[in-house]
């Protein structure tokens, strides 16, 4: 494996994770976390401010839905963008546990014994002789992918860069809606803004990443060994992450090593200013998934169905 470009910054000590307080009000850190003397200096090379083991919000989540919290610029092109997106549905996977899943019609495969009687009679009409694929029945089907979003927030992804990411997850939240969908921001360390499955409106989710301040170094990595255990558990033909950065990663160790590690990694790579194409194409070739290079908004809907397409 070649080297980086950039030589990023060696951690002296673990990235912090933030994750839903509880009660709803606001992020916290991990309780799994390292934690620092708020009043003290953290050490050399140290990614985020000190803490006391006492929850500390980090972003305050009340009020979500009101009209003066939603940047208005946004909405209107995470609307645009959900206008023009045509996410396909993942292929249907007859290999679903009993029970789990959607009912469908399909033919007869030595199953299933609830016979569709209706659509079989009608695909028998006039047939004295029906194949085995004219016997319908009816079973349960997996449509349903786990998808973890992972949104740069670092200070290199300011401005309009973040818009146009924040629209994007807007909009993706609305078309992946049937999914199980879990939000990750991250800069110098990370923040689980959804957790898998859990049901959020697209506007929430858009004025949620607003709220994240942008800061900090771009730590790649850990975003996705954070992304990597939103994941757990779920089979990996369902599973697959999605990179919303710049890929100027410049903190911690080499994040090809952990996109190798992931079950599938899309990269949607932001070109309007400072980017790493190069790392960007190594972590989609390294994750088995697709690098997409967008400029602005308009170029979102078209690279995400392409992303989607397979």
């Amino acid at each position: 494996m070649r080297p980086l470009r950039r030589r990023p910054k060696q951690l002296t000590e673990q990235p912090s994770l933030y994750e839903p307080a509880r009660g709803g009000s606001g992020l916290a850190l991990s309780s799994g976390d390292r934690r620092r003397d708020r009043t003290g200096p953290s050490r050399p090379g140290g990614t985020a401010s000190g803490t006391t083991d006492e929850p500390a919000d980090l972003i305050a989540l009340a009020d979500l839905e009101t009209e003066s919290s939603v940047d208005q610029l946004t909405r209107a092109r995470a609307r645009q963008i959900a206008r023009r997106l045509a996410v396909p549905r993942p292929p249907r996977d007859r290999r679903s546990r009993r029970g789990v899943g959607e009912l469908a019609t399909l033919p007869w495969a030595g199953g299933s014994d609830e016979l569709d009687l209706e659509r079989t009679l009608e695909a028998l009409a006039g047939n004295p002789y029906p194949e085995e694929a004219e016997i319908l029945v009816r079973e349960r089907v997996r449509q349903r992918r786990s998808v973890v979003l992972v949104v740069d927030v670092s200070g290199s992804m300011k401005g309009e860069r973040v818009r146009t990411a924040a629209a994007t997850v807007g909009a993706l939240a609305g078309e992946l809606a049937r999914d199980s969908l879990a939000v990750v921001a991250f800069w110098s360390d990370a923040a689980v803004l959804v957790r898998m499955g859990e049901q959020v409106a697209p506007l929430a989710v858009l004025d949620l990443l607003l709220r994240v301040p942008t800061q900090g170094l771009t730590n790649v990595t850990f975003a996705l060994e954070t992304a990597a255990r939103q994941l757990a558990g779920v089979p990996p033909r369902d599973a697959r992450v999605l990179l919303l950065s710049d890929c100027v990663h410049n903190a911690g160790p080499d994040p090809r090593l952990t996109a190798a590690q992931l079950p599938r990694l899309d990269v949607l790579l932001d070109t309007s200013g400072e980017d790493d194409v190069e790392l960007g194409r190594d972590l989609a070739r390294a994750g088995r998934g697709r690098l997409r290079l967008v400029r602005d908004h308009r170029d979102v809907a078209a690279a995400l169905t392409a992303v989607f397409a397979d």
